[in-house]
This record gives C-alpha cells, sequence and structure tokens, in this order.
C-alpha cells in the first residue's frame, strides 16, 4: 500500500474531515467544534499517514512556548497518537515519530503523557519516564459561596473569556501560551467550569466532584491566597487538588500525582534540568 506523511492541514475539510473520523473510533472525540469555534490555530499540527485518501496514523505536534520562572522555553508536546486498528503494528507510529522528532531536533524538550498500554514504545525514541507533582489542601470554611459561574455556551462568551484570560495573569510560576488548548476544553467539556470571584477582579477555572474541588488555573491582576479562593466555593467544599502549579503554595501540601493509566514522559535536558522547578504541566496543556 503506498502512503506519504502530511501535516498541517486542519484548513482542508477533507483531510480534517478524515483526521476526526479516526479520532471518534479511537478515543470518542472530534476536533470540529474546535476547529469552527477558530482556537484550533497553527501550533497544533497534525502529522498524518494518509493512504487510499484517508488518515490512518496520526501523531500531533503542540507548540508550547513557556515561561519557567522568568525564563523563555520552547517545548513540544506529542499527542493524539492514534493508528486505525486494521493497520496497526506495521510500523506507522514509528515513522511519524521518526519524522517529528528531526523536524523539531532545535526544540528546548519534547514531552506528552502516554497510555500504560504503550510504555515500552516511547524510551526506544529516547523519552524518559518523569514523575509529575502537584499540590492539594484541606478547606474549612463556615462562609457561603460566593463566586458566580460564568457562562460559556457560545462564540460570543467564549469570545469574552478570551479578553479575560488575555488581561490578567495565571497565577503560576509557570505560564505556558496554550490558550487555544485551554479553549478546547472550555467550549466542550468543561463549560460549567469558569466562575468569577464576587467583589473581585479574579476569576477561577474549577469543577466540583461532591466535596472535593480542582483547580485548573486562577486568573487576576494581583497575587492571590490560593487557600482564600478555595474558600470562596463554600463550606460544602472540604478538600481542594490544584490540577495546575499555584503561587504562594507554601502553605499548601506537595504531593506525587499520578494519573490513572497515564505515564509522563519526557526527552532534552534541557526540560528534564527544569523539572524540579515545573513540578508538572497545568492540566489544560495536556492534548
Amino acid at each position: 500500500m503506498q502512503y506519504k506523511i502530511i501535516s498541517d492541514y486542519r484548513n482542508n475539510d477533507e483531510l480534517r474531515h478524515s483526521f476526526n473520523e479516526l479520532a471518534e473510533k479511537t478515543f470518542g472525540l472530534s476536533f470540529e467544534g474546535w476547529y469552527q469555534s477558530g482556537f484550533w490555530n497553527e501550533k497544533y499540527i497534525p502529522y498524518s499517514i494518509l493512504a487510499d485518501g484517508r488518515i490512518i496514523s496520526n501523531v500531533s505536534v503542540n507548540i508550547i512556548y513557556c515561561n519557567v520562572c522568568g525564563r523563555q522555553k520552547h517545548y513540544i508536546q506529542l499527542g493524539t497518537v492514534m493508528t486505525d486498528e486494521q493497520f496497526r503494528n506495521q510500523g506507522y507510529s514509528r515513522i511519524l515519530m521518526e519524522k517529528i522528532l528531526s523536524d523539531y531536533s532545535d526544540c528546548d524538550g519534547i514531552f506528552l503523557f502516554a497510555n500504560d498500554e504503550v510504555l515500552e514504545f516511547y524510551p526506544k525514541f529516547g523519552f524518559s519516564k518523569a514523575d509529575e507533582y502537584r499540590f492539594r489542601t484541606a478547606v474549612n470554611t463556615n462562609k457561603p459561596a460566593c463566586v458566580t459561574q460564568l457562562p460559556m455556551n457560545d462564540s460570543k462568551d467564549f469570545s469574552e473569556f478570551i479578553k479575560i484570560r488575555q488581561s490578567h495573569i495565571s497565577r503560576s510560576p509557570v505560564k505556558t501560551d496554550t490558550d487555544d488548548l485551554m479553549m478546547f476544553y472550555l467550549t466542550q467539556f468543561m463549560q460549567e467550569c469558569v466562575y468569577k470571584v464576587n467583589d473581585a477582579d479574579c476569576y477561577v477555572i474549577a469543577e466540583k466532584d461532591d466535596d472535593t474541588l480542582t483547580i485548573y488555573d486562577i486568573l487576576s491582576k494581583e497575587p492571590v491566597d490560593p487557600r482564600a479562593i478555595c474558600e470562596c466555593f463554600g463550606s460544602e467544599i472540604k478538600n481542594a487538588v490544584f490540577a495546575f502549579i499555584p503561587e504562594n503554595n507554601d502553605s499548601l501540601e506537595k504531593y506525587l500525582f499520578k494519573e490513572e493509566d497515564t505515564t509522563f514522559f519526557v526527552s532534552g535536558e534541557a526540560l528534564i534540568s527544569e523539572l524540579d522547578e515545573i513540578l508538572s504541566f497545568p492540566a489544560l496543556v495536556h492534548a
């Protein structure tokens, strides 16, 4: 069978639809809504095997410019690794990995989050397992909730939130230019997760599950106390975990984070040397 490698074809309707068909078959998700909302940009680049007019295998590149405690870094995240079931075990993922590693050999590092079923694959390309660390805290307050949920239902809401995001600072020592990836979540799976703190110029992306709060980001113009932000969600919250690394985390508990059926892999000396400060990439960066 003849095939060719193609990349960066998001504006080609036929190829994009074929990519989405494979993504829906493999992961049960589609990138079409993300594209139509205008957030699939030039920083998300599928590298795909095209055969007989359709996409049969893919590894996507996410270009991430990252500020690590004042130092600018250029990282690559790999994701959306998939091969059509009938074409697996024929070396297509290896071909794509070799092409990507050649094209991005000058970046500061590459990372990915691998399904535990394929842990033997990535070390063949120089990747090594790495630990991730996050923060958590108990929450104890008798105060009522003082946050208001913001609508994220349509393009107008999306545009308004992007304006907020651009005028406020993510309260983390590790800052990434990944609004596009963030909006992949907020326009689809997390439309009910954006809040404004009442009587404060502060916005929170968070998810409540019974008495546990997961905070994905805190956006404000001035520094904030992350524990105080947790208390803003009211007395029903007893525990909070942070899916990003917050500023002012001295009062929080640092712990080794392990996501079920997922392993963090890294490549590149520059990135590996930064891990003690990065600790973990924000969950809203995962692709």
